[in-house]
């Protein structure tokens, strides 16, 4: 397995740099292209495992698609709803947003197909989406454990039958169940009314959904714990420009928050419709300091280099929790991360990763269900096990850039979303 001993850097830093265009957005827009009206041009893609996933599951689908990894384009030929193959095996591979997304699409269809997953994706919940999609109609056989990939699935429309209208999911594990729900609802020929039965009823990723799903041409109504989309409603684009990813945006603004000086992520500004946005608000509580320029958000590192503890609910950007993680150590004192417990359930137990790794670093860190509490101290070497999960090795990496000796065990499963992270952080050098 590979590993990468990150170099350690002793002044402040002058940088600009470029990420990816965010996974989410791009795995969305994907399904909303696929499920147009007629071809719809994408561009500023996140070519990354997942996203190639996505697109393999879309070919073996039948779908049309002109790619172009190096302009970060891809045009795909719509067939107003349908799937082109009524019968096909698709692997999504560990990509959890593309096995939700696609589990719910093929739920929605009249065909019959086979979902098969990795080792990692097999293990991660989607019993709530699987109630609910039965609900509407469709029938799975579970091919190893039940309420897990792989499957087998025939469509609510399988044979002729007729798809329910109304639905009921808990997202307490994850949002994506209900954004899968609310983006098949314009291939219903019924229209959808999706009812939340958990406490929680809304998010950040949610908001994305509706979001881009208005921007395709479909309304979605929210109310409360309901939500109704109309059967008249069909998603048509002829282009879509899709937003740098923040999340990887994050990485570079927590090294300047580390080091001090200043990172401008291009292409990012205020009206990002990313939730992890928050994040840069979250620095700045901690001392640091943001404008916007035209080319994008600058973020300075503290004026006295000090950084400061935070207390801070984060279930709504929880994908930085990591990130928080590996500089609250740095901060002057402690750091309380709290309502993240679903993170458990995601490429790792993120919580029991968190804890485990900043214990072996020398950090004093004590672990609850939903939260973390990290003691300020200062790491020291060790080999950094990043679980085969990307935001562990992005996030950890960063430590390296203040502490010599910190190494990244397996540190290209950053792959998952940002295949050259590890170039581009090497550039603040």
């Amino acid at each position: 397995m590979s590993q990468y001993e990150v170099k350690t850097l002793d002044h402040p830093i002058d940088a600009v740099v470029e990420v990816p265009g965010s996974k989410s957005i791009t795995n969305r827009a994907l399904f909303m292209a696929a499920m147009s009206k007629s071809g719809c041009e994408l561009n500023g893609l996140a070519f990354s495992d997942d996203s190639r996933y996505f697109l393999n599951c879309l070919i073996s689908l039948g779908f049309v698609i002109e790619v172009n990894e190096v302009d970060k384009y891809a045009k795909i030929e719509g067939y107003g709803g349908q799937i082109p193959k009524i019968s096909a095996t698709i692997n999504v591979g560990s990509a959890g947003t593309g096995a939700r997304f696609l589990t719910a699409l093929l739920a929605a269809s009249d065909g019959e197909y086979v979902i098969e997953a990795s080792e990692q994706m097999k293990k991660r919940p989607m019993k709530a989406l699987f109630d609910a999609l039965i609900e509407l109609g469709a029938e799975f056989d579970f091919l190893e454990k039940e309420g897990h990939l792989p499957v087998r699935v025939r469509g609510a429309y399988h044979g002729g039958r007729t798809a329910n209208a109304e639905v009921h999911i808990d997202i307490s594990e994850s949002t994506q169940f209900l954004s899968a729900l609310m983006m098949i609802a314009p291939v219903l020929k019924e229209g959808l009314t999706i009812k939340i039965t958990s406490k929680k009823t809304n998010g950040s990723y949610i908001e994305i959904t509706k979001h881009m799903m208005a921007q395709f041409g479909c309304h979605v109504e929210h109310d409360g714990n309901i939500i109704r989309i109309g059967k008249q409603d069909k998603y048509v684009a002829d282009s879509y420009q899709i937003e740098p990813d923040v999340s990887g945006a994050c990485y570079f603004y927590a090294a300047a928050a580390l080091l001090g000086g200043s990172v401008t992520v291009l292409n990012v500004h205020s009206n990002s419709m990313q939730g992890d946005y928050r994040f840069i608000d979250l620095l700045s509580k901690m001392g640091c300091s943001y404008v916007e320029k035209a080319e994008g958000i600058c973020l300075t590192g503290p004026k006295d280099g000090i950084l400061h503890g935070i207390d801070i609910d984060m279930n709504d950007f929880s994908d930085q929790s990591m990130t928080l993680a590996a500089i609250a150590p740095f901060a002057d004192s402690d750091t309380y991360i709290r309502n993240i417990g679903h993170i458990r359930l995601q490429e790792s137990d993120r919580i029991k990763a968190i804890v485990t790794e900043l214990r072996k670093l020398g950090i004093n860190v004590e672990e609850e269900e939903d939260a973390i509490k990290i003691h300020h101290g200062l790491p020291h070497a060790a080999t950094v096990d990043t679980y085969d999960d990307h935001r562990m090795a992005m996030a950890f990496a960063l430590i390296g850039l203040k502490v010599d000796g910190i190494v990244i065990d397996n540190y290209m499963c950053c792959r998952k979303t940002f295949e050259n992270y590890f170039d581009v952080l090497e550039g603040l050098y």
